[in-house]
């Protein structure tokens, strides 16, 4: 049996956060124990407005970046949009050359097909300079394309990178949106290729308004004993570039002896309620002052009725991002958020989120993005906008997979959709998935869909005979390579199958998996996933001399090598193998659960909480409970062509769940029996049968109870 214990726990903590956010001790249990604990992550678990999200100036570059495509637009320059073949590059693609062509430019798209490498290609480049193009923008790829852009440039043309995989030493000659640059400013590195996209096409949207590039002053008095203190905001593009704080005393100095003549020079300045700020400041420099003021409030209450008559001080006590800080919110840090608020209704600033959040939450699910901070309110947002009006080609998907009516979260998105789209690329036709995306006419998409099921089953075929000829030779690598890494080289594996053969036997071998093949024209692609939180890059960094290319990110990396340089690799590899060191390797192997249930929390009410914690994938796993002393109602097998699986009904005193134990055919009557009194650990998730949504355990470990 295997050992399970509970997450250890602040008993200070949780009821700290019960009294903040007036949540149940259970649920603030369950924070604790998962470490969501400082302000941001409070933040982004207990809100879903999109108005939480950093705004897209935060990255230094966004500027630059806009002005480039305005002056795309002005020129009426051909612009290509070159992506990535996997899903996150898909959807990238999909949403740029739609918003790009909403903006009035004049957009082709490009993905690799066949056996096109990963990245941007010269042969891209001559293609778009001979159809008289001056700039490339790259999505989800680009970061460590440095020759093929330098090239681009030699041709004519300018190139915007959007990517998100991790940047080299030397970066490229280009504009770079990439969280994960260096410098870069932008709050949270794991977003997705097509999340960046998104973060560019509404800095351009917000460009469109007459707040692009205004610099404005955001101005607060507020009186301390014995004096004033004026602070003083300037902002631009809905970020801070300078602030200060100025404490006078009354009728000491004149606004040309303080710091704040300089500073507001020329400036735009906005207060909150102006006649307050006039007297305060006619106190301070005995009436006369020399500043012209526009008053924002009346125009925030066309948006926020509450702001209408009341202060910065009440204002404060109503902000929802003051209650996540330990400290108590200044005055000026709530205008500063009413304001970049403000500026967002105003400048409807998301307008697209409800089709294009869809996209963000495929790719963030895809390429398994720590759904944490601002991806779990894009994910959430697009999910459910999903369930509400599924875009155009999403439609087609859930349909033919039977997912209409159901409540989508990222379990269907990601075992249902996700492979559908991934196969296009894998084999070699990614563009089939974005055609379907961009399709007008109902009838073609339906048969593009169609195509795309038919292609993964293809896909699922190409898999299960690759493993069979590529497992034996993983587990034979092992004594090769020290017990702690596993190596395939070999020109009979589908380029298109490397990664998931590499997934499904680093989760087998529990240690990092490679798998290279071996291509006609000289060159070889490798797929690398990680095992026991093996960061990838320390074996890759090393061999770089040998790549092509590699990128990639922690647990998930690729390369492609001339194949006369294979040898060499293997024979490093060899060598570096026996360094290889993981971080659990001492653990003893023991499941954690979020909390121990009682008779009175096993209820219904248990799926309102599992949802306050959706989205669920990368760091944040399904809630995993612990319940003792169940009675085994009833106990059946099933399965579709081995009765292998057990399908319970646990009497829990206040109600009967139905409850379904994967592979357990063989515990049945050894383990444990009907009438039987039980302990489980399990997750709570929804069975839908015949348009009826049902609550259901699914067990993760059950023994007789002592």
């Amino acid at each position: 049996m295997k050992r399970w214990r509970a997450k250890a726990l602040d008993e200070g903590r949780v009821r700290e956060l019960t009294a903040r956010y007036s949540c149940s001790a259970l649920e603030a249990a369950i924070l604790v124990r998962r470490k969501v604990v400082d302000a941001d992550a409070l933040l982004f678990h207990f809100e879903r407005d999109l108005r939480y999200l950093p705004g897209p100036f935060r990255f230094h570059a966004m500027s630059a970046a806009v002005d480039r495509l305005r002056l795309a637009h002005e020129r009426k320059e051909k612009v290509l949009i070159f992506g990535d073949r996997d899903a996150d590059g898909i959807s990238a693609t999909t949403l740029l050359f739609e918003a790009l062509c909403a903006f009035g430019l004049t957009v082709c798209w490009r993905v690799p097909v066949a056996d096109e490498p990963y990245g941007l290609s010269c042969n891209a480049v001559d293609e778009h300079a001979a159809a008289g193009g001056t700039l490339i923008v790259t999505v989800d790829c680009g970061i460590s394309n440095r020759a093929e852009i330098a090239y681009a440039r030699h041709r004519g043309i300018d190139v915007l990178v959007i990517d998100h995989h991790a940047a080299p030493e030397t970066l490229p000659d280009a504009i770079i949106i990439n969280a994960k640059v260096p410098g870069a400013g932008y709050p949270h590195e794991f977003l997705s290729g097509c999340a960046t996209a998104w973060k560019v096409v509404t800095a351009l949207r917000f460009s469109t308004s007459g707040w692009y590039q205004r610099p404005v002053v955001l101005l607060h008095v507020r009186p301390v004993t014995g004096a004033y203190t004026i602070e003083a905001v300037k902002m631009c593009n809905m970020e801070v570039v300078d602030r200060l704080s100025e404490t006078v005393v009354p009728r000491m100095l004149l606004p040309s002896h303080t710091r704040l003549g300089a500073f507001l020079e020329g400036q735009e300045v906005f207060v909150w309620d102006e006649q307050v700020v006039r007297t305060q400041l006619a106190k301070v420099f005995g009436g006369e002052f020399p500043w012209r003021f526009t008053d924002v409030r009346p125009r925030m209450a066309a948006f926020f009725p509450q702001c209408e008559r009341a202060s910065l001080l009440r204002m404060k006590d109503f902000s929802r991002i003051g209650r996540a800080r330990s400290k108590p919110m200044e005055e000026i840090e709530s205008f500063i958020n009413l304001f970049i608020t403000f500026v967002q209704k105003d400048t409807q600033l998301y307008r697209g989120a409800a089709d294009e959040l869809q996209l963000v939450a495929i790719s963030t699910l895809s390429d398994l993005m720590v759904l944490a901070g601002e991806n779990r309110i894009m994910v959430r947002y697009g999910l459910q906008a999903m369930n509400e009006a599924p875009r155009v080609g999403l439609r087609e998907l859930f349909a033919i997979q039977r997912l209409m009516g159901k409540k989508l979260g990222t379990v269907e998105v990601g075992w249902s959709i996700v492979p559908l789209i991934n196969a296009t690329g894998r084999l070699g036709c990614p563009h089939r998935a974005v055609e379907l995306f961009l399709m007008r006419e109902a009838s073609q998409r339906a048969l593009q869909a169609r195509k795309m099921v038919q292609l993964n089953e293809q896909r699922k075929k190409l898999g299960r005979s690759a493993r069979a000829l590529v497992e034996p030779l993983a587990r034979a690598s092992l004594e090769t390579y020290s017990n702690r890494l596993a190596v395939v080289c070999s020109d009979k594996i589908h380029r298109g199958v490397t990664g998931i053969l590499a997934n499904c036997l680093s989760e087998a071998l529990r240690v990092p998996c490679v798998i290279i093949c071996i291509m006609a024209d000289g060159h070889a692609v490798g797929s690398l996933r990680s095992a026991r939180g093996y960061h990838l890059f320390s074996l890759l960094d090393p061999l770089a001399d040998l790549f092509s290319d590699y990128g990639g990110h922690a647990f998930a990396a690729g390369f492609s090598i001339p194949s006369e340089r294979i040898p060499q690799l293997l024979h490093r590899m060899e060598l570096y193998a026996a360094t290889i060191e993981f971080a659990d390797e001492s653990a003893q192997e023991c499941g954690e659960f979020d909390a121990e249930l009682d008779a009175t929390q096993m209820t219904r009410g248990l799926l309102t909480l599992v949802d306050r914690f959706e989205p669920y994938g990368e760091g944040n796993p399904p809630l995993c409970f612990l319940a003792k002393r169940l009675k085994i109602f009833s106990a059946s097998l099933f399965g579709r062509t081995e009765r292998v699986h057990v399908k319970l009904t646990l009497d829990a005193q206040v109600h009967k769940w139905p409850a379904i134990y994967w592979g357990a055919g063989e515990k049945l009557a050894q383990e444990f029996a009907v009438g039987d009194v039980v302990d489980a650990v399990f997750q709570v998730t929804r069975n839908t049968f015949q348009g009826t949504c049902t609550p259901q355990l699914v067990i993760q470990d059950l023994w007789r109870s002592e």
